[in-house]
């Protein structure tokens, strides 16, 4: 009887920072790692270095250098990942570019596409090619590594919050539509020091250490994980769960524009939350009060 597989993961953008402290993670965790980061010239190959890494730690990895964004990349990553350890269990969505910091202006448009291509479109791209093999896996999981920009905006940083806001949504509708199946899809959003997030001068906090932000990242990977459609934010050996909101909210008096101005402050209490898995059940408990005082 030939023993099982161990699991698979793809990390993309792993070849520094959080994505390394993921692959290397997940490579203690017992998983076979594909260590993906595009490669630049006249510089080593990144990924190469922490599979490296992790090999000569007693772990299973392989690197992959494609650059997320090329055309016909995402199914590249994938069938080499496939190719080389039989199958793919765990897809960990971590390239992503912060995009030069810039208000929103008439230049805005050109940046926010080169963000939304790396940080959303290919991400899109990966999870179509990665679907038949975790659809085959006994627990597929997806983690989309997103922020808490995505959740709040960020003064200066309009199309990174607006293109991780846009993979939280995906990956709250992706997780809505694999409820019933072993498929699992949460969202990360860590709080590290990173070449990404590092501002100049002043030294890094050690508190956020791109590794204290892997052990929620690793558990939401394992099978025993049966947690999907969620935001979790993770730094410092700290978690919190993140989570869009709605107020219990009211009728508008009169239903005039007067009628709202003059109740706005009360219909925008948020002492009595609701939280949803989808916009369909949003939808049906807000309509909910409005049929049972019309019946």
């Amino acid at each position: 009887m030939m023993a099982e597989r161990p699991r698979t993961a793809l990390v993309t953008g792993a070849g520094k920072g959080l994505g390394a402290a993921f692959a290397t993670g997940l490579a203690n965790d017992g998983c076979q790692v594909v260590v993906n980061n595009r490669t630049h010239s006249n510089t080593p190959s990144s990924a190469q270095h922490i599979a490296q890494s992790i090999r000569q730690s007693g772990g299973i990895a392989t690197h992959q250098e494609s650059a997320v964004d090329d055309p016909g990349a995402a199914a590249v990553i994938i069938d080499d990942t496939v190719e080389h350890f039989g199958g793919l269990d765990i897809l960990v969505l971590n390239a992503g570019i912060s995009g030069p910091a810039v208000k929103i202006d008439s230049e805005a448009d050109t940046k926010l596409r080169d963000v939304m291509e790396i940080n959303f479109f290919s991400n899109a791209a990966l999870i179509a090619a990665a679907m038949p093999h975790l659809q085959a896996s006994k627990a597929g999981r997806i983690l989309l590594i997103a922020s808490s920009a995505g959740l709040y905006g960020v003064r200066g940083r309009a199309a990174y919050a607006a293109s991780k806001g846009a993979l939280i949504a995906y990956g709250k509708s992706l997780a809505d539509e694999h409820r019933r199946t072993p498929i699992r899809v949460n969202m990360l959003a860590p709080y590290a020091a990173t070449a990404m997030t590092a501002g100049e001068g002043g030294a890094a906090d050690p508190r956020l250490d791109p590794v204290n932000a892997t052990a929620a990242a690793v558990w939401l990977c394992r099978p025993e994980c049966d947690r999907t459609g969620e935001v979790w934010v993770s730094g410092a050996g700290h978690a919190a769960r993140g989570a869009v909101i709605e107020s219990q909210g009211g009728t508008i008096p009169d239903g005039t524009p007067d009628g709202f101005g003059h109740a706005v402050a009360t219909l925008a209490q948020l002492t009595d939350i609701r939280e949803y898995n989808s916009a369909q059940q949003a939808f049906a408990s807000f309509m909910r009060p409005i049929t049972q005082s019309s019946v």
